[in-house]
């Protein structure tokens, strides 16, 4: 698929002295679904607002669809939508009125059955008339979302959009994003949440520290998310690991009493109870053992340790 948005030695360094972004180079695909991974701070909503020619950058180059989003930006962001993380809204306006206010903000002719649709397929038809200050935080986060699809943008951005939303709301979301990418739409969100990044994404981007840590196809780096530990607890130490064992290339605690087997999630059961069989056929006994998943922290850890 062609690139529809290019990122290219993209920095920013804020007045402090702060560096949000460092050298970032990232190609999106048209079309696509791409999860912006990163912890709090790392400059998730920093690349995206500078996209969307919300914050300014430092150096470097953007472009939407060959349009610079400096020299040429009524036409770059004329085919961008975002649902920013803030429930920012004209408490004062009626739903109908603020999500048709911002189709207009665009340059785009009134178009009433279109508002209708995205209300409706965000549950808000029945709200349209309603003030956003007597609406829910939920119903508040999918005005946002109204506002953003109201000019029928090429690109959709969600920054954070399911934080602490209820579950309804969600699957309302997901929903509404599996419909845009069957239109063509290209998606960019952020999240904390693998299991949404795992569901919905195409590519997933990590990002730490305002740089890019890796950029991989969503099987590629579920595969590297689904690495587990068996850990057994030993009864005696070991000095070494036994030489029947060395094929599964265990691992032996600093203090000889654990041994720990590092698998794939996807690796078939048998293999397991083959190294216990090992185990015990080495006469090594242990007394307790215990699984664990990397999270999604530990992938961040190892892969900013791998980069320096």
């Amino acid at each position: 698929m062609p690139n529809i948005i290019t990122i290219s030695n993209l920095s920013k360094t804020y007045a402090s002295g702060f560096s949000a972004l460092k050298d970032v180079n990232l190609e999106i695909r048209r079309g696509e679904i791409f999860a912006l991974l990163g912890p709090n701070g790392a400059g998730k909503t920093t690349l995206i607002s500078t996209v969307c020619g919300i914050v300014r950058a430092s150096q470097g180059q953007v472009t939407v669809a060959g349009h610079d989003i400096v020299t040429d930006y009524r036409a770059a962001r004329a085919m961008i939508g975002l649902v920013p993380q803030e429930l920012t809204t004209d408490a004062f306006e009626t739903v109908w009125a603020t999500v048709s206010f911002s189709r207009g903000l665009f340059g785009r002719a009134p178009d009433p059955a279109h508002i209708e649709r995205v209300l409706k397929s965000l549950s808000l038809w029945s709200k349209k008339d309603n003030k956003i200050m007597t609406l829910s935080g939920g119903m508040k986060r999918r005005v946002l979302i109204a506002k953003a699809l109201s000019h029928e943008p090429d690109i959709l951005f969600l920054d954070e959009p399911t934080a602490g939303v209820d579950v309804e709301l969600r699957r309302d979301m997901w929903n509404l994003v599996r419909a845009l990418k069957e239109k063509g739409v290209t998606i960019i969100l952020t999240t904390h949440y693998i299991e949404e990044a795992e569901e919905m994404a195409d590519r997933i981007g990590v990002i730490n520290r305002g740089e890019i840590v890796l950029v991989e196809e969503k099987a590629e780096l579920m595969r590297k998310l689904g690495q587990k530990n068996l850990t057994l607890q030993l009864e005696q130490p070991l000095a070494a690991v036994p030489a029947p064992l060395a094929p599964y290339g265990l691992t032996l605690s600093a203090s000889g009493t654990e041994l720990t087997y590092t698998y794939d999630a996807h690796d078939e059961p048998g293999r397991i109870i083959a190294l216990l069989r090992h185990v015990d056929e080495a006469g090594v006994r242990f007394k307790d053992l215990q699984t664990t998943q990397s999270s999604l922290e530990d992938i961040f850890v190892s892969l900013v340790r791998d980069a320096k």
